[in-house]
């Protein structure tokens, strides 16, 4: 159909949904006259009745009924998206509520917001650090952080960050006790500094791979934390092996003050990504961080 037919789609969704010309001919501005010849020029176009007219009412044929539900959402969307645009030349304003973890919340949401914010000072952002997998939608968060594998299929996932590898790291003075591990089985010889996470319902496992072989190891010992502070001052201070984001404990291996063992079972990952339920909701404010946040490299 010719694009200029679709204001005349347009204006039959709006009879169809009104029920009566006099109703739709004022909400579009035009005479119920005009209105009529438009509808009747698109049915005879189309070669189908799609409005049943009576003295007292207008309702949509079966075929009239088939059409509104396909192009009634479409008009919608676009007007949704045309109000957002218009939106976005005004000062964008608002508070936007992320779910994260608190690795990406501090590797990759810190660094952003520090680059973004002083741009707009009317946008607020509330990040609330959870290890679970949150329902934004019912726990009434814009978005949320989570690796690309994890993110639900019916959201939209925007990448935030590189590919991400752990590290298996412990002290020089924890390693004078006891023998650096060269396979992920040796790691039940040793004390390991545990994470528990909700989601898993027990202690986080540490996953390692080499050569296609996956093993995922649940090492025991004295220490469990909930964060990542912890766990990596309790590895500087002899008590443990531990297992980080790689990102975390680099520092401290230039320095001399952790030594890295297994790192040919510490393969690359997928990284974060922000994912929210629609763009049609979103708002500009949001619109603006996720684009300061897509990963580019």
């Amino acid at each position: 159909m010719p694009h200029e037919n679709f204001n005349d789609l347009a204006a039959f969704a709006t009879v169809a949904k009104e029920r009566s010309f006099t109703k739709a001919a004022a909400k579009l501005g035009v005479s119920q006259s005009a209105l009529s010849q438009t509808i009747r020029a698109l049915e005879e176009r189309l070669g189908l009745r799609l409005l049943t007219r009576t003295t007292r009412s207008v309702a949509p044929s079966e075929a009239g009924e088939r059409l509104l539900q396909t192009v009634a959402p479409r008009f919608e969307e676009i007007e949704a998206e045309l109000a957002v645009l218009s939106e976005l030349r005004e000062k964008p304003a608002g508070t936007i509520r992320i779910t994260a973890g608190e690795h990406p919340a501090i590797s990759v949401l810190q660094p952003a917001l520090k680059r973004f914010l002083p741009n707009y000072p009317d946008i607020n952002v509330e990040i609330i650090v959870d290890y679970g997998l949150t329902d934004i939608v019912a726990e009434g968060f814009d978005a949320g952080v989570r690796m690309g594998e994890q993110v639900a299929k019916d959201m939209i996932a925007v990448r935030i960050g590189p590919e991400m590898r752990m590290a298996v790291v412990g002290s020089p003075a924890y390693f004078e006790k006891r023998p650096a591990p060269q396979t992920p089985q040796d790691l039940t010889a040793h004390s390991c500094i545990n994470m528990r996470l909700p989601t898993y319902g027990g202690l986080f496992p540490w996953g390692l791979e080499k050569d296609g072989r996956e093993v995922k190891v649940r090492g025991e010992g004295q220490l469990v934390f909930n964060n990542l502070g912890l766990r990596l001052h309790s590895a500087l201070d002899g008590l443990g092996v531990t297992y980080m984001p790689e990102d975390q404990v680099l520092p401290y291996v230039a320095e001399g003050r952790l030594i890295r063992v297994l790192e040919d079972w510490c393969p690359y990952f997928p990284g974060y990504h922000l994912y929210y339920p629609s763009r049609r909701h979103s708002s500009p404010a949001l619109t603006l961080l996720v684009d300061s946040l897509r990963y580019r490299g």
